[in-house]
């Protein structure tokens, strides 16, 4: 058996290969890819050839959003799984033997093997071909209701869950969240769900700002045409009693900071190099700048949510493209104007029906 990859060369050199599939083995599954999301890191990977200090040093497979169908299962079963089984996949895969394994953190695994991530050497390859094997306890089972493109959503969806753990109780709380792309979405949507009195999004595009509002925020406000848009709720020291940055831009964490109140909480979720922080503003207000990294637990819980339609992913994939037209949906993902989440379409979404 063959499967086509969608592998990254380097810089802007993106690739559909083929190449040969091995049998399922002890305790792995095979599983038939029907939808993929591109995410950031994906595009920085493209774009830029990797983001801070992880760069992209081998070819490599991208994609770690991914929902398919189990087509074997590898010898000794795999409890849960059969083919046919519907799954979302978690791309993490901590040791569970190291120091912070040990301790209940294994999304700080200091032997993480993340797929689609090049900060190991070699990097692991990542999800976005047609078949892949991938080891049973990855794998999420999903009732046959549930879209295979929205089931795709459960990783940056976890992604909020646990920077939402970071924050603490959110009920009755006003909630400021910098940069609309699919995590500042859904970073809203999860708020909202966990019964935030107010939630206001910044972004500098009306189309990224227009599907922040379908995911449950109260106010947008679109700080490119208007820098100043943010200046009322900095009064008195200060509005929000959290903060979700999901940009990792400079004037959006300064803008943060002015707008959160003392012993408010920023929940830094966006990713960049070395940026300034105006640190005598956090430290005259006392405010807990609070990083968040990746998931765990939060993965199932994610899927449970997407499942039970308590958290609607729909408003967030905006575009979906075939494996063979990768570079044109790579180019589609970058567009802030007219794109949040665009996905990948494999061949196991015919086989799938969803």
């Amino acid at each position: 058996m063959r499967t086509r990859v969608c592998r990254l060369h380097a810089k802007g050199d993106i690739r559909v290969e083929t190449e040969p599939v091995p049998p399922p083995g002890a305790g792995e599954v095979l599983v038939a890819i029907g939808a993929g999301g591109i995410c950031g890191s994906d595009l920085h990977y493209f774009q830029d050839g990797g983001f801070g200090p992880v760069r992209v040093r081998e070819p490599i497979i991208l994609g770690h959003e991914a929902a398919g169908t189990v087509i074997a299962v590898g010898p000794g079963g795999a409890p849960g799984l059969t083919q046919g089984t519907r799954v979302a996949i978690s791309p993490s895969r901590p040791c569970g033997a190291c120091r912070y394994c040990d301790e209940g953190l294994p999304n700080h695994c200091m032997n993480m093997r993340f797929s689609g991530s090049a900060m190991r050497m070699p990097h692991e390859q990542g999800l976005f071909r047609d078949r892949v094997i991938v080891q049973a306890a990855q794998c999420v089972p999903l009732p046959r209701a549930v879209s295979l493109h929205h089931a795709a959503c459960a990783e940056p969806l976890a992604v909020c869950l646990h920077a939402r753990a970071m924050a603490g109780d959110l009920a009755g709380r006003r909630v400021l969240v910098t940069g609309a792309g699919p995590i500042g979405a859904l970073c809203a949507a999860v708020a909202t769900q966990a019964g935030a009195a107010e939630v206001v999004v910044t972004d500098l595009e009306d189309f990224t700002l227009s599907v922040a509002r379908r995911m449950g925020a109260t106010q947008t406000l679109n700080v490119g045409r208007d820098p100043d848009a943010l200046l009322p709720y900095t009064a008195d020291k200060g509005h929000f009693d959290v903060c979700f940055e999901c940009s990792a831009a400079a004037p959006a964490i300064a803008g943060a900071i002015a707008a959160t109140r003392p012993r408010g909480r920023i929940v830094q979720v966006g990713v960049a190099g070395n940026v300034p922080v105006p640190i005598n503003a956090l430290v005259g207000k006392e405010i807990t700048f609070q990083g968040t990294h990746r998931f765990h637990p939060e993965f199932a819980q994610a899927v449970a949510m997407i499942a039970s339609g308590r958290i609607d992913v729909a408003p967030i994939v905006t575009a979906t493209l075939p494996l063979d037209r990768a570079v044109e949906a790579f180019a589609a993902a970058a567009d802030r104007k007219s794109a949040v989440k665009v996905q990948l379409i494999f061949d196991g979404l015919e086989d799938a029906g969803a």
